[in-house]
């Protein structure tokens, strides 16, 4: 009998998280459906920003999650979990341009490659990472590609073919590349100590990121 409750309970607990994550899924695509680019999300931070930043960390929930996010630098996260290329085109003149930094950290990608929204081919994550990199040399604008880091949901095999069409794309457009792929991965996933789920950085996996950011930016500011 106790083992039969234990079991009950157990079972119970399950299904509640599994009703949670829908949950929050069902509220995540409810989101997107109202604001599909997440214009909402900054928009009225960005009216009162009272300084202009040096650095954008433009990017997902990699960049969103970021743990001590350079505290003390004049540095803005703009970053917003589950998003496409194609979402954070739509926001990048609002998030990245109307702010007028010196330098956009675009990190982004691996939503695309994991069907977030549905399939998404090399060519048009090509196109908007393509678009991105335009806008921001327009407006004087430097720019820091960031690879994408090791990922569960993805195929790795993708993830190393966009990663090297990015380190290219930099070199051939003037752009830098930072290699966060590089300094997380073991073999094709993610170093056991820098992640708690495979898919996201620790504070561990965060902590060897930084460094790599400052140098890139560092070079970035550098061109301009």
């Amino acid at each position: 009998m106790k083992r039969l409750w234990i079991a009950a309970f157990l079972s119970g607990v399950a299904l509640a998280q599994t009703r949670g994550q829908l949950e929050q899924e069902l509220a995540a695509y409810r989101r997107v459906l109202m604001d599909f680019g997440g214009l909402t999300r900054y928009g009225s931070d960005n009216a009162e920003l009272r300084r202009k930043p040096d650095v954008v960390f433009f990017g997902d929930e990699i960049t969103e999650n970021w743990e001590k996010f350079f505290p003390g630098k004049p540095y803005l996260n703009r970053g917003i979990a589950r998003q496409t290329t194609a979402q954070m085109l739509i926001r990048f003149r609002q998030d990245v341009i109307d702010v007028k930094p010196k330098v956009v950290v675009i990190q982004a990608g691996a939503n695309d490659l994991a069907r977030v929204m549905g399939p998404s081919s090399e060519g048009a994550m090509a196109d908007h990472f393509m678009s991105m990199v335009d806008l921001a040399k327009a407006h004087g604008i430097q720019v820091v590609l960031a690879s994408v880091t090791p990922n569960l949901r993805c195929p790795p095999g993708r993830i190393i073919a966009l990663n090297g069409w990015l380190k290219r794309f930099a070199a051939e457009t003037g752009a830098v590349y930072v290699n966060y792929y590089a300094a997380l991965a073991e073999g094709r996933a993610m170093k056991k100590d820098l992640t708690m789920d495979g898919s996201l950085p620790d504070a561990a996996g965060y902590e060897k990121m930084a460094p790599l950011a400052e140098h890139a930016i560092a070079e970035a500011m550098a061109k301009k």
